[in-house]
């Protein structure tokens, strides 16, 4: 079937947007393909439409949860065979999902490359018929990019198991030396290298200087009526700026990284389901969530960074329709931002504290413990030795991209067993069953 025609069957849409059609037939001629596309740009479909053309499962590595949940769901609704190895899911779930990948003809698997080092996920994606792989938010794979993730380092791999597959890395940014290498990283063969304009004519784009932010934020909102998105810089103010509209009479939620998994599924869905008007978030929201008709995104403190602030601006108006990115500041502002800038940024002496803190943490000797391996809880290591999150991040960081130590994310499950019989059955059963015995007493004694 003709990409128009899949366009057409599948999404309603008559003609592409620009540069999709190009990409679309690159990756269909096979060719490894580098897009950066901006925010809103229709990025899924330049793999999504030859996944479909081909033969085979098409593999997708994302970063972000919430998108692999909203892509999978609407793929399903348009009756494309999709998976989603989601972080809530067991170990029976997760093989009988990869065995579905392996028989069930599906045409997509989404997953993170911190779920790509798992064993059993490794052993099934080699036996699978993968006609694409494709790399979401590619540019976490450079060291060179704000969002260097280690766990995407090893997604090579797939390049090993599947040599005769192409690749297609995108991304809605990266400069100039993040793009070459990322494309080094993936090992990208003569890759076509597709870049978009970042021009959004329908999106206005302004900044409001003022020491009264509540003032502006409320005149915004009385004048451009639908979704918004107001973007804070914490979770306590985020909280605080949500009970303050909604004691105005606005119809706003809050969502940040401090509520629960639950609580965020069911704001998010409030939002999308349009029972609540404005979302009051951290920078936690928004990755991935794909809703078109957002007229506001307000940013209620300065963006930590451009690209950050293009891609969460990017979030208005994917519709076409007019829209506005409004930045309300005041003279302290920018201090405060460079301020918390230079606080997360580790010092010599940080980064000497961290790996000393590291080595009385696994309890090695100095220069010791070269290719040996760590069981690593970062929460507990900061919270034993007093240490700050940020910071102490960074700091493993750089002593990552060193070479002094290698992060590995991995995925972890907490099982458990339930005897549905008396203790005196159990051993009656023993008696009856001797070549049961050691395994029904080691149980006991790991889960007892």
């Amino acid at each position: 079937m003709h990409p128009v025609e899949l366009l057409e069957r599948y999404w309603n849409h008559t003609s592409f947007r620009p540069l999709q059609e190009e990409i679309i037939t690159s990756v269909i001629e096979k060719n490894d393909v580098f897009v950066l596309l901006p925010t809103g740009g229709g990025k899924s479909l330049c793999f999504q439409i030859p996944a479909l053309i081909h033969e085979g499962i098409c593999i997708v590595i994302s970063p972000l949860i919430a998108l692999m949940k909203d892509q999978v769901n609407t793929l399903k609704q348009k009756g494309i065979k999709s998976i989603a190895l989601t972080s809530g899911i067991s170990y029976a779930e997760l093989d009988t999902l990869l065995d579905n990948c392996i028989y069930g003809n599906y045409k997509f698997l989404y997953l993170s490359p911190e779920r790509l080092q798992q064993p059993i996920v490794q052993e099934r994606i080699q036996q699978m018929n993968v006609s694409l792989i494709a790399v979401d938010e590619a540019h976490c794979i450079s060291q060179w990019g704000n969002d260097f993730r280690p766990a995407y380092a090893q997604i090579g791999q797939l390049r090993q198991w599947h040599p005769h597959v192409n690749v297609i890395a995108l991304t809605a940014t990266a400069k100039t030396e993040v793009i070459e290498d990322t494309i080094n990283a993936l090992d990208l063969l003569d890759p076509k290298v597709f870049k978009g304009s970042f021009y959004r004519a329908n999106v206005c784009f302004s900044v409001i200087k003022t020491n009264d932010k509540l003032f502006h934020l409320e005149q915004l909102l009385n004048k451009h009526k639908g979704s918004s998105i107001i973007y804070v810089r914490n979770r306590k103010g985020t909280e605080e700026l949500q009970n303050y509209l909604s004691g105005k009479g606005f119809s706003a939620a809050a969502y940040h990284g401090g509520i629960t998994n639950k609580d965020k599924q069911d704001r998010l869905n409030e939002w999308l389901n349009e029972r609540v008007s404005i979302m009051v978030a951290t920078t936690a929201f928004g990755m991935g969530i794909d809703k078109a008709n957002v007229s506001s995104v307000i940013h209620y403190h300065l963006p930590e960074s451009l690209e950050s602030y293009y891609q969460e601006a990017g979030r208005a108006g994917r519709n076409g329709a007019d829209a506005q990115a409004v930045i309300l500041t005041k003279k302290t502002d920018e201090d405060q931002l460079k301020q918390q800038f230079l606080a997360s940024l580790p010092s010599v002496a940080d980064i000497k504290l961290i790996y000393n803190k590291l080595c009385n943490y696994f309890q090695i000797s100095y220069g010791e413990g070269h290719q040996t391996v760590h069981q690593f809880n970062f929460k507990d290591f900061c919270k034993t030795y007093k240490l700050p999150a940020t910071k102490t991040y960074n700091g493993l960081l750089v002593l990552d991209r060193n070479s002094i130590i290698s992060l590995n994310q991995r995925f972890s499950y907490r099982t458990s067993i339930q005897f549905i019989c008396s203790n005196e059955e159990v051993f009656k059963y023993i008696e009856k069953h001797p070549n049961a015995e050691p395994a029904i007493k080691s149980l006991l004694r790991t889960y007892g």
